[in-house]
């Protein structure tokens, strides 16, 4: 079966509060637990702020090195899951109600992208 990487993309200079709403946490949990039940959860996880990342670049035979925050970027990978489905359809679909999960004043995009099997 083929495996999809969701990267999980937020905006964060327009990041929700520090503490989660009532009943968030929980809701990802029974999804993440239901995944984890039908097989198709490998991994997830979310990502510390860019403020406490590197970005490593290859140019022009050089390589830079720049230490976040990344301000010129408003919209940032913010965590990500891997999951192993039938088809893309099916991993969009679980993308979706994972996002749905989220308050509806937050704005979440999510980027689901088929991994390439060598």
């Amino acid at each position: 079966m083929p495996r999809f990487l969701n990267l999980i993309r937020i905006d964060e200079q327009d990041l929700p509060p520090e503490e989660f709403p009532p009943g968030f946490e929980q809701r990802i949990g029974t999804l993440l637990e239901e995944m984890t039940k039908a097989g198709v959860l490998l991994d997830t996880a979310g990502l510390l702020p860019t403020s406490q990342g590197t970005r490593v670049d290859w140019s022009g035979g050089k390589t830079g090195f720049t230490d976040g925050p990344f301000t010129e970027t408003k919209e940032v990978v913010g965590g990500y899951f891997l999951i192993q489905c039938k088809d893309k359809a099916e991993a969009v679909e679980w993308t979706r109600r994972f996002l749905e999960l989220h308050p509806e004043s937050w704005h979440v995009g999510a980027e689901v992208r088929q991994i390439q099997e060598m």
